[in-house]
C-alpha cells in the first residue's frame, strides 16, 4: 500500500527524521493560507502516487502566497502525467505547500527487503534526486549497501559506512547515522516494504533534511496498523483494481491489452501473460484467482471482464490442485447465467476433478472454446480477438 508524500513525511517525523515545515492543501485558498503562515519562498508539490513529478511540472516554487495559490489552482483538479503513470495520468486533489530549502547537495537513502538474502537492505548514494535505477545503470559505484540482521538491528558502524560512502564529513556523519537508525526503525515498526528519502538534502547550513519521502507498506501486515490503513487514497488507484478487491479478488492488476485472464497461481498467471504476448496478443489483466472451492470468485472475475470495455476475449487457464476444477466449471456456468457475456471464452482445464468439470461445461450448453493445453489456450485466445 502506498501513501502520499505529506503522509509519509508525517510518519517519518515521528521517528526523528527532519522534514521541511509544510501543510497539505486541497484548495487554492488553503494553499495561499499555508504559504502565508510559513512565510518566504515555498514549494507547491502535487500529491500523487507516482514519481517524476518535478519533470512533469508537478513541483513549482512560489515567492509569494498569491503565487502559491495560483500554482495550486493550476494543479488541483487536473491529472499529472509522469513516466510512472501512463498516458492517463493521476488525479491531483491535494498539494503539499512547504518551505523552500537552500540545498547544497542531494543524497539518496532507502530501506527495502533484499530478494536474495530476505534481509532488510539499506542503500545510500551521493547521487540523490535521480531515480535509483538510473544511478545503478550509469554510475553503480556510487551506490552503497548494507544488509541488516533483524536480530541485532541497525548498527552505528553501518550508518558510518554509508555516510562516508555519500562523502559526508564531521557532524554530518553522526547526524546521518541517527537518521538512518530512525528510518530502519520506521521500516520495521510499520511493516514497510519500502522506506525511501530521495532527495535527502544537505542544506546550506550543513543540516540533513528529507525533501521527499516515499513509504510503501506490506498489504499482508496492514491489519496491525489501522492508522496506516486509513491513509490510503483509493482515488489514486485504478478503479477496476479497487472494484476487484471489493469483490474479493485481491490479486488483480489492470494491464493494457484486450485478453482477460483468469488463472490460479501467481506463477502460472505470469506465464499465461508471457505466452499470450508470445502468440502475438496482449493481456488485459493479471488475475490470480487463488486456491478456492467456491464459485463466487469465479463469477466476480467474469464481472471484472464484463466491466472492462477493452476485453475482446477471455482465457481461463486452470491447473487444479487444492482448487477443484469442477468448482471452477460451476462458477463459469453461474457467470453465464447471471450476466450477458458477449466475448469469446477459451477454457483450458487440468487437475483435480477435471473430468467432472468438463462434463459440467459440456452439458451447460454454453458456447466455449476448449483448449487442449497451455499453448493451445493462449493461441486460441489471441485468434479469438481477431474474430
Amino acid at each position: 500500500m502506498k501513501v502520499h508524500e505529506y503522509q509519509a513525511k508525517a510518519v517519518m517525523s515521528q521517528f526523528g527524521i527532519p522534514v521541511p515545515r509544510g501543510k497539505v492543501a486541497s484548495t487554492p485558498a488553503e494553499a495561499r493560507a499555508v504559504a502565508k503562515e510559513i512565510g518566504g519562498r515555498v514549494v507547491v508539490k502535487a500529491q500523487v502516487y507516482a514519481g517524476g513529478r518535478g519533470r512533469a511540472g508537478g513541483i513549482k516554487v512560489a515567492d509569494t502566497p498569491e503565487e502559491a495559490g495560483e500554482i495550486a489552482s493550476r494543479l488541483l483538479g487536473t491529472r499529472l502525467v509522469t513516466h510512472q503513470t501512463g498516458a492517463e495520468g493521476m488525479p491531483i486533489s491535494r498539494v503539499l505547500v512547504e518551505e523552500a530549502s537552500e540545498v547544497y547537495r542531494e543524497l539518496y537513502i532507502s530501506v527495502l527487503v533484499d530478494s536474495t538474502t530476505k534481509l532488510p537492505l539499506m542503500m545510500a548514494s551521493e547521487a540523490g534526486g535521480m531515480e535509483i535505477e538510473e544511478v545503478a545503470q550509469a554510475t553503480p559505484e556510487k551506490i552503497f549497501k548494507v544488509l541488516i540482521d533483524p536480530a541485532v538491528g541497525f548498527q552505528p558502524f553501518q550508518g558510518r559506512k554509508l555516510a562516508y560512502g555519500m562523502n559526508l564529513t564531521g557532524k554530518q556523519v553522526a547526524e546521518a547515522t541517527k537518521l538512518m537508525a530512525g528510518l530502519y526503525q520506521l521500516f520495521m515498526t510499520k511493516d514497510c516494504s519500502l522506506a525511501e528519502i530521495n532527495p535527502l538534502a544537505v542544506t546550506g547550513d550543513g543540516k540533513l533534511l528529507a525533501l521527499d519521502a516515499k513509504l510503501n507498506f506490506d498489504d499482508n501486515a496492514l491489519f496491525r496498523h489501522k492508522g496506516i490503513q486509513e491513509l490510503h487514497d483509493e482515488e489514486q488507484e485504478e478503479p477496476l483494481e479497487v472494484q476487484a478487491r471489493q469483490w474479493g479478488i485481491n490479486n488483480y492488476v489492470k494491464m493494457d491489452g484486450n485478453i482477460g485472464c483468469m488463472v490460479n497461481g501467481a506463477g502460472l498467471a505470469m506465464a499465461v501473460n508471457d505466452l499470450i504476448q508470445y502468440c502475438g496478443g496482449s493481456a488485459a489483466n493479471f488475475l490470480d484467482i487463488g486456491t478456492l472451492n467456491t464459485t463466487d470468485r469465479v463469477v466476480n472475475a467474469f464481472k471484472m471482464f464484463v466491466a472492462d470495455s477493452r476485453v475482446k476475449a477471455v482465457l481461463v487457464n486452470i491447473f487444479g490442485g487444492m482448487a477443484r476444477v469442477d468448482v471452477i466449471a460451476k462458477g463459469i456456468v453461474e457467470a453465464y447465467q447471471q450476466m450477458d457475456i458477449a466475448f469469446p471464452v477459451v477454457v483450458r482445464l487440468a487437475g483435480t476433478n477435471v473430468d467432472e468439470g468438463k462434463r459440467i461445461l459440456s452439458e451447460s450448453g454454453i458456447n466455449l472454446i476448449e483448449a487442449k493445453d497451455f499453448y493451445d489456450g493462449a493461441y486460441k485466445a489471441v485468434q479469438a480477438t481477431k474474430g
